[in-house]
């Protein structure tokens, strides 16, 4: 059995409501049809029907795939998604330097954020790999 919980099932599902958006998708490191659910309103709302009974096996993908560690991925979701322009969410990840570049420059213009939209989970997992958060 893997205790690996790095994602919660409820924020995924809370997420879902605003899944005509892709927020579930980008959420559980699923960027590409994040993007596809954002233009076309989750596949014309089928596919956001659709993934109402799909979240448990993202939940389930997401948990093994990203590893955990000192680094919450819900705290850090809730930040970009709610700080990103002040860059609260690099902070939090100690990254220093761009969490400045982000205040400064309101998440750097934007297009910042949305890179963050799209990488965070691996952004995150690879600190977890590397061990840098370790000391």
């Amino acid at each position: 059995m893997n205790n690996n919980n790095s994602h919660s099932i409820v924020i995924g599902y809370i997420l879902w409501i605003f899944g005509f958006m892709g927020a579930h998708r980008f959420y559980y490191g699923r960027p590409i049809s994040g993007i596809i659910w954002f233009f076309t309103l989750g596949l014309f709302l089928i596919g956001w029907i659709v993934d109402l009974f799909l979240i448990p096996s993202m939940d389930r993908s997401a948990d093994r795939r990203f590893l955990t560690g000192p680094i919450n991925y819900n705290i850090a979701w809730v930040l970009l998604t709610f700080l990103g322009i002040f860059g609260i969410h690099r902070f939090y990840q100690r990254k220093w330097i761009t969490g400045v570049i982000y205040l400064l420059t309101v998440g750097l213009f934007g297009i910042g954020i949305i890179y963050d939209w799209c990488t965070l989970n691996d952004q995150i997992d690879e600190l977890h790999r590397d061990g840098a958060l370790s000391q």
